[in-house]
């Protein structure tokens, strides 16, 4: 039987599968400055255009209080940062 936690994982990796999986990256780009002004961010984070036309913004919490910053496993550019 699965815990609360499990199904709660469980239910989000469907949700996150279902907008990612076999999606392909089209753009990248910053944020503009006017962007992150209708946000009421203060920082610019890395967008990401997928083909089937959703975007990718990495946020510093789940409500959207400000931009954050994307971490790789890339050993030259283990993180893309948000640029003030």
């Amino acid at each position: 039987m699965q815990t609360e936690d499990k199904k709660i994982e469980t239910y989000w990796t469907g949700i996150a599968q279902a907008q990612l999986l076999g999606k392909k990256i089209v753009e990248v780009r910053y944020l503009s400055q006017e962007e992150a002004d209708d946000l009421g961010w203060d920082e610019r984070c890395v967008v990401i255009h997928l083909d089937d036309g959703n975007l990718i913004l990495p946020s510093r919490d789940d409500e959207g209080n400000g931009a954050g910053s994307l971490f790789t496993n890339n050993e030259k550019n283990p993180t893309l940062p948000v640029l003030r």
